[in-house]
């Protein structure tokens, strides 16, 4: 470490976004970054500290301590090198990571935490621009052939990992392009999907070949090995009076096609029963895709967005239910909710309200206090999460049927009772972070590379 002292005299410096007023028209990345100066001198404030609970935090492992130093001295290749060995996709966690290792830091004590994920995404630009990113062709050919199923976070870091051990790698993808929710279900302002496809680049020169609108409903023959990495995409539905309303969509749908019309750069047509524009949007859901819901419906031209959860609001700052450094169960707000917002909690939907077949409202009940009242509303998001795959009937097929109980992993990714049938990602445990799908592709990977090693 080679200033001890910096975390006393550098405070956290963030990069920030751009202006509202900005940003709102178009879905370009809203995030910006810091000169080379200032990202040296953030990296600076790690401590190095003897029990680094931020290493503990990180579903990856990631080795913070090492590369935050690295950084501090001007070590940008030799950063990310280190960086590389335990996360696959930088560029991906850096942008859309909560920061898991962030609230684990000593500093977050004070609030003051290392600039971590910034940090991270400032390593991976840098690899980026300077050419540090190369292919990593294994020597060594196995003559084992693996499929992929699912372009998603997981199936990703499954073949990269794969392919850099020589075995030859098919991913296949159920959609038009590669990518999963990466691609399909995180609006472009927080990810721009240059940046997706840069990382296939290098992929395709170590090998891997991707299949795209192909669905899989059965394991696929000529392979020594499959992974299942199918995500978890089938969104949970709000049985309630109204429902078959027009004007009410899944969340995901929503955002899917919002991010369609980016990639193929057309505009959301006003009479496109998807677009927000010139209508009131209630989103039911506060979590992440809720909060993607918002900033898209802004950037559509929603003449108000309003979001709902059914839970409490959480307390501001800090948490004595979840203490450091565990992850702090506090309130949130995104730079969508900056952006212009009602957000509200404790309201459970009880009808939809139509006219002429069409929403014009929500009723909803107070948790706390019973009381009843109307949201106007012409546009109804559900963003209430998804269903577990073995719950929906996705993971399944006539050869085989996991099972949530005996069949799937536990510990995110790896062998099923089936000999060479493997799974990744949200396909064991349901819908997480980027983060944990990363690490249970990564995981999975190393399953499979001993398996086709024995076998």
């Amino acid at each position: 470490m080679g200033n001890y002292k910096a975390f006393l005299s550098i405070a956290r410096k963030e990069a920030g976004y751009r202006p509202v007023h900005e940003r709102i028209n178009d879905f370009g990345e809203v995030e910006q970054t810091l000169c080379e100066k200032d990202r040296m001198e953030q990296a600076s404030r790690c401590m190095d500290c003897g029990v680094p609970f931020c290493h503990w935090s990180c579903p990856l492992g990631n080795r913070q301590s090492e590369w935050q130093d690295l950084v501090y001295r001007g070590e940008w290749q030799k950063a990310y090198e280190n960086l590389q060995e335990t996360d696959d996709f930088p560029e991906f966690t850096g942008r859309v990571c909560p920061a898991l290792c962030e609230k684990g830091c000593v500093l977050n004590l004070h609030s003051e935490p290392v600039t971590i994920r910034e940090n991270e995404a400032a390593i991976i630009e840098k690899a980026f621009s300077e050419g540090y990113v190369k292919p990593l062709n294994s020597v060594r050919k196995s003559g084992k052939r693996v499929a992929v199923i699912g372009s998603g976070p997981s199936g990703l870091a499954c073949a990269n990992q794969l392919s850099q051990k020589g075995h030859a790698v098919t991913v296949f993808e159920k959609d038009e392009t590669v990518g999963g929710l990466l691609r399909l279900g995180i609006p472009d302002f927080k990810l721009n999907k240059s940046v997706i496809d840069r990382r296939l680049d290098i992929m395709r020169q170590q090998g891997v070949e991707f299949e795209c609108n192909a669905p899989i409903s059965t394991i696929p023959e000529g392979f020594d090995a499959v992974c299942i990495a199918i995500g978890s995409g089938v969104p949970r539905d709000l049985k309630a009076e109204g429902r078959e309303l027009k004007g009410i969509h899944f969340a995901l749908d929503f955002l899917k096609n919002q991010n369609r019309a980016v990639a193929a750069r057309w505009v959301v047509d006003d009479n496109d029963p998807l677009s927000a524009k010139g209508k009131n949007v209630l989103v039911i859901g506060g979590g992440d895709t809720g909060s993607d819901c918002v900033g898209t419906a802004i950037r559509q031209g929603a003449l108000s967005v309003t979001q709902i959860e059914i839970m409490p609001k959480p307390p501001v700052g800090v948490n004595p239910d979840t203490p450091w450094p565990y992850y702090p169960n506090i309130l949130k707000t995104s730079s969508s909710h900056k952006e212009g917002c009602i957000r509200r909690w404790s309201l459970a939907t009880e009808r939809f309200i139509g006219k002429e077949g069409a929403v014009c409202g929500v009723e909803v009940k107070s948790t706390e206090t019973g009381h009843i009242e109307v949201i106007d509303a012409e546009l109804v998001l559900l963003a209430m999460g998804f269903v577990h795959p073995v719950q929906s009937g996705l993971v399944e097929s006539r050869d085989f049927e996991l099972d949530a109980r005996k069949n799937i992993a536990s510990d995110g990714g790896g062998q099923t009772s089936v000999p060479g049938i493997f799974v990744a990602g949200d396909a064991t445990n349901g819908a997480s972070l980027v983060v944990r799908a990363i690490a249970s592709g990564r995981k999975a990977a190393k399953a499979i590379d001993e398996y086709l090693r024995h076998n």
